[in-house]
């Protein structure tokens, strides 16, 4: 008697070497057929993005490509890994602090801040990650909540984040030295170039062997362990590096509205981006940048109305729960499957 042997890890699952339907004309028909739509897709927005400022407010637009960044590092941990982190400001504000810092006490030029401050994200995500994975599901989450709020009171009680105030007056300098962020135009154009990077990176880890194995380990973690793989490592490498790309996002914030704040590091935060991930589709590349844009646009739209912003959010994501589970992406997908 023979026993199958395991051959790949693909598509977010760990396969055996027999009885796989993976490799059907049908299906390879259809997943070249997605590729080719996601791709049309994503060309069309690229060139929306690149026209965008001349018709839409350039900084309502940084807003939204910076919130779009969060919450895709954010999916990269949840939608590929399986693991609920109620913990990711503390990566978010952490990074726009030590951008700001650098930026108005130490005279960094704009590019280096927002470098140092992903550098400090991952390293706080490294720290955070270490102790957290040793737990899972709602637990894991508790223990990234209870860490993030120790961050916080940290950036509370700090000198250099002068507390409740923050750090205000944030230059945006020049970019190496040449190019002046303080033309709206040019910034735009610098912040769309530090999205469409980060972006590019969460689209490379979740499609290389390497994201391959964190889709195994979300789909049946106990599988992947017994076929040798070391789990732990892997969830701690795609913490960091989630954290890093989210600090990226605080970071580039920092400079555009020239400002770092306890509201970035603030528990609410984490909650804001679990809500931009799930309303536009948990474990999707165009998911969470749907989803921000969503969230964004009705808190920068209805702030100055009588009916309360976090109501109407409230009733949209009951919606989205109700009627589109997989969120407005993933549904959309899920269409185009069929």
């Amino acid at each position: 008697m023979t026993t199958p042997q395991v051959t790949s890890v693909e598509s977010g699952t760990i396969r055996d070497g027999e009885g796989s339907a993976e490799g059907s004309p049908a299906r390879q028909a259809g997943q070249r057929d997605l590729s080719t739509v996601g791709l049309i897709v994503a060309l069309i927005a690229l060139a929306g993005l690149i026209a965008a400022p001349f018709f839409v407010y350039p900084v309502f637009l940084m807003s939204v490509l910076c919130f779009a960044l969060f919450a895709t590092a954010f999916n990269l941990l949840l939608g590929y890994v399986g693991l609920l982190s109620f913990g990711h400001a503390a990566f978010f504000g952490g990074a726009a602090y030590f951008t700001a810092h650098a930026a108005k006490v130490w005279g960094w030029e704009p590019l280096s801040a927002i470098l140092l401050g992903a550098v400090g994200a991952g390293v706080i995500g490294l720290i955070v990650g270490f102790l957290a994975i040793r737990r899972q599901g709602i637990y894991f989450a508790m223990v990234t909540l209870a860490l993030s709020q120790m961050i916080f009171f940290i950036f509370l009680q700090a000198p250099f984040t002068h507390g409740e105030d923050g750090i205000q007056g944030v230059p945006r300098g020049h970019l190496l030295g040449l190019i002046d962020l303080n033309d709206p135009l040019n910034i735009y154009y610098f912040v769309l170039a530090i999205f469409l990077v980060g972006f590019f990176a969460v689209w490379r880890i979740v499609h290389s062997p390497f994201g391959h194995i964190l889709k195994a380990i979300r789909e049946n973690e106990n599988r992947a362990i017994s076929l040798g793989y070391r789990v732990d490592r892997y969830k701690l490498g795609a913490f960091v590096m989630s954290a890093a790309i989210a600090g990226l996002a605080g970071s580039t914030k920092a400079i555009v509205f020239q400002i770092a704040t306890l509201t970035d590091v603030a528990w609410q935060m984490s909650g804001e981006v679990v809500l931009m991930t799930l309303l536009g589709g948990m474990g999707t590349i165009f998911g969470p940048t749907i989803g921000a844009a969503l969230v964004v646009t009705m808190q920068n739209y209805f702030a100055t109305s009588d009916f309360p912003v976090t109501v109407l959010i409230g009733i949209i994501f009951v919606l989205c729960v109700l009627l589109f589970r997989r969120g407005i992406i993933g549904e959309a997908i899920r269409l185009l499957r069929r």
